[in-house]
């Protein structure tokens, strides 16, 4: 049976209660992803119902910012859209990853050959709670510096752009970056430096 969180405090007080789960099990299973279909207790009415959850381990992003002040990001292919996207350095942590630190600053090396010594957690978000159960690990990466030639693996075809810091709301704004995930990085570091709150 897979891990179960302990459910959040209602702010409402006793309004609100946790559905109880009756089963669960994989039905489908990808490298990327498990299927799992889990058979869960209303607390309102006592009904069962079937709820769909892809199972997936903790993800990391990593916003390398250089010593002159630019966003290193990456434009790479996306077969869900059928389109490229620009991004930040990402990805799954590995069973050999020691932390999601170290995930995030592989995955920045591997996919930029940037690096920095520098590294702090910006914060954790669940990327899809309705249909998922794992978090994203957001890193800022201060002082990055080239250090070697990227190196993908087989199912990336990634290149490297530099762009200024205060670009980034631009870029969103004018649809040029749409991935929610990075979207939140650039939130999570402006909250970091206070730019908003």
């Amino acid at each position: 049976m897979p891990h179960q969180r302990k459910p959040a405090a209602d702010p409402a007080g006793d309004a609100l209660r946790a559905w109880s789960r009756d089963s669960s099990e994989v039905v489908y299973r990808t490298r990327v992803f498990d299927l799992r279909r889990d058979r869960n207790r209303s607390p309102r009415t006592g009904d069962n119902h079937d709820f769909w959850v892809l199972e997936s381990g903790d993800w990391v992003n990593i916003l390398p910012i250089t010593t002159a002040g630019e966003v290193v990001l990456i434009r790479q292919w996306r077969h869900g859209i059928d389109d490229f996207t620009l991004e930040i350095p990402g990805g799954m942590i590995d069973p050999e990853d020691a932390s999601p630190l170290s995930a995030a600053r592989r995955e920045m090396i591997e996919e930029t050959g940037y690096d920095s010594a520098d590294i702090v957690e910006l914060g954790s978000v669940h990327p899809n709670p309705a249909i998922q159960g794992n978090r994203l690990h957001t890193f800022l990466a201060r002082g990055a510096e080239f250090r070697q030639a990227p190196c993908f693996d087989t199912t990336e075809e990634v290149a490297v752009e530099l762009v200024a810091r205060d670009r980034l709301p631009e870029l969103v704004r004018g649809g040029r970056i749409t991935h929610a995930l990075v979207v939140v990085a650039f939130y999570l570091d402006a909250l970091a430096r206070g730019e908003i709150r």
